[in-house]
């Protein structure tokens, strides 16, 4: 592979030095492209990690601005990782991260124009690099800046609660790893322009290879002869002690640097985001314990503009201008100049969270998440036995249920509820945040409980969960929940929303075969910050799929990863004395 090295002055005060080597322990050359300040000196270094190219243009690493940075006295160090782009090895996803970073971060420490001190930023799987790098502490590590990330590829990457993330991963695959597994393959061959245009036929079409079963003989991926890591991925159960090395739960403790989280009430990684923050404040070691940060706004992955799926949240809502005080570039230099040049900002004084209020769309300083105040409300399911559709007779009420029948659905992995909106991470126009949910209520295995309008405005900010009372006549099945805001003229938009895979009902490990039995469910909706203004209604849909966004259960104990056979299932949702179907709301009091 040819790599250019070279200096370039790129403005009036920034140069550019392209594929500087870093060598590994194992021998194995990454490459990295430096900007740097054009003056003499030292200066402190701010180090990303990522699989997606770092030859993309400057502006292109989503939400920050590289060029700011420098200007403000900051080394810029952007790298492949491993066996991806321009860097030497083989690509594992997710694994090797926390070694390969480590010796990164102290060869980046040791660059001639470095003061010693490394900060790292990113989202998605650059976020992660930090986290997995933060692990292995690295003597000259400072501070991470940790964006929309996950923890552990069973929680929202792969896996949701064990139902497969179909239209993330697939898309992920198509978008982001083909065309650099297909230059590698080819290299600069007729084959290489070949498969490259097969590759765009197919990312074309990709709704209709949602559909391919078995999962693992993917056609769009293995007749480009580019399987690479593909089907190891897939041949592995949510319960194999494989995905420990790709997992940061159990490693906390190692962590010991100062990290600001960044999530977004419609991120595909909101639960893992939340989660790290929480574990780091009670099992991070050194400076880690006592200061992390946390700032959650109205966006999806990678998305910080205000306008999300079909709503506006306002100008304030932006990242290029959060509460119209700062965008998040400032907010990084902020972070960065106290850990790494020792300046004092406001940014220790200020509360540890900051979230975003929808309904009222406010921001809101915080001391703690879950917020302390927090009373978890329960709101049970009602009907006369047909809550089918939002027209059937399904309500939600703080009053417990007594003797009344059950609600059932047919449900067809052949014909699966299709995903509207969300925190989704997959190719289509539109297909992540809040979307109307009407034409969904209008099917026939869609449940609808919804309370009556709302006479006070009612705040709820935190953790959501589903408590499902249900039976089913197959082996096994999926249960979807979603919180939805219903508004005065009807329109129905979805605030964050759930998925159960039943055989993983106790955990990672599976359960054993269903056989008709009533089974307590808990789904987790992750969690959400909104106000239901007075004339508003609370709403929650329940049925068993979400289509491409996970697999649809075929009902038959095995999954479409291993298998093309698929049935019906009946399902049966209860709610009485005995089986209280509710949603646990975190209710925030009036101040």
């Amino acid at each position: 592979m040819q790599r250019q090295r070279g200096v370039h002055v790129i403005s009036s005060n920034v140069i550019l030095e392209k594929n500087v080597p870093c060598i590994l322990r194992d021998q194995i050359v990454l490459y990295a492209d430096i900007y740097r300040p054009d003056q003499p000196g030292t200066f402190p270094v701010l180090l990303t990690r990522l699989p997606y190219s770092k030859d993309l243009p400057m502006f292109s690493h989503r939400y920050l601005d590289p060029n700011r940075l420098v200007g403000e006295g900051y080394v810029v160090i952007i790298q492949d990782v491993r066996g991806r782009y321009q860097s030497e090895g083989e690509f594992h996803p997710f694994q090797g991260e926390a070694e390969d970073g480590y010796d990164t971060v102290e060869w980046a420490a040791s660059l001639p124009y470095a003061s010693g001190k490394v900060g790292m930023f990113g989202l998605s799987y650059y976020g992660f690099t930090q986290l997995m790098a933060a692990t292995e502490r690295p003597p000259h590590l400072g501070a991470i800046f940790p964006a929309m990330t996950l923890n552990d590829l069973r929680k929202g990457v792969l896996f949701h609660q064990g139902a497969y993330e179909l239209g993330l991963w697939e898309t992920w695959i198509v978008e982001s790893m083909l065309p650099d597994l297909i230059k590698r393959k080819y290299g600069d061959t007729p084959a290489y322009t070949q498969a490259m245009t097969r590759m765009a036929q197919n990312y074309n079409r990709i709704e209709g290879w949602d559909r391919h079963a078995p999962l693992d003989a993917w056609p769009l991926v293995e007749e480009l002869g580019v399987e690479e890591f593909f089907p190891e991925l897939l041949k592995h159960h949510v319960e194999d002690d494989f995905w420990e090395k790709t997992c940061i739960q159990g490693k906390y403790g190692q962590i010991r640097v100062p990290a600001y989280h960044v999530g977004g009430w419609y991120d595909c990684l909101l639960g893992p985001t939340l989660e790290n923050f929480r574990e780091l404040q009670a099992k991070g070691g050194g400076l880690a314990k006592h200061h992390q940060k946390l700032l959650i706004g109205p966006w999806g992955h990678g998305d910080f503009s205000s306008v999300v799926g079909e709503r506006s949240f306002g100008i304030q809502a932006s990242g290029d201008g959060i509460d119209l005080q700062e965008d998040l570039t400032q907010l990084h230099l902020r972070w960065f100049d106290y850990w790494l040049k020792g300046i004092e900002t406001q940014v220790m004084e200020e509360p540890p969270v900051k979230i975003f209020v929808m309904g009222i769309n406010q921001w809101r300083n915080e001391k703690e998440w879950p917020l302390a105040r927090t009373q978890y409300v329960p709101y049970y399911f009602h009907s006369a036995g047909n809550a089918r559709t939002r027209q059937g007779d399904g309500g939600l009420s703080t009053e417990k249920p007594g003797d009344e029948p059950w609600d059932g659905f047919i449900y067809d992995p052949r014909n699966p509820v299709p995903t509207q909106g969300g925190a989704t991470l997959y190719a289509g126009v539109n297909t992540m945040g809040p979307r109307d949910q009407r034409e969904i209520e209008e099917r026939e295995d869609v449940l609808v409980y919804t309370s009556e309008p709302l006479t006070e405005p009612l705040e709820v900010t935190g953790d959501v969960q589903v408590i499902l009372w249900a039976a089913t006549d197959a082996k096994d099945t999926d249960f979807t929940a979603k919180l939805v805001d219903v508004m005065p003229d009807g329109r129905a938009y979805n605030l964050t929303d759930g998925i159960l895979r039943a055989c993983y009902r106790d955990g990672v490990q599976p359960a054993a075969d269903l056989n008709g039995e009533v089974v307590e469910y808990s789904i987790d909706l992750w969690a959400t910050s909104n106000v239901f203004l007075p004339d508003h209604r609370i709403r929650i849909e329940i049925s068993s799929s979400n289509f491409p966004r996970f697999d649809p259960n075929p009902n038959t104990g095995k999954t479409l990863k291993e298998s093309k056979e698929i049935r019906k299932a009946e399902q049966r949702i209860y709610h009485s004395a005995n089986a209280p179907s509710h949603v646990l709301l975190p209710v925030i009091p009036v101040q």
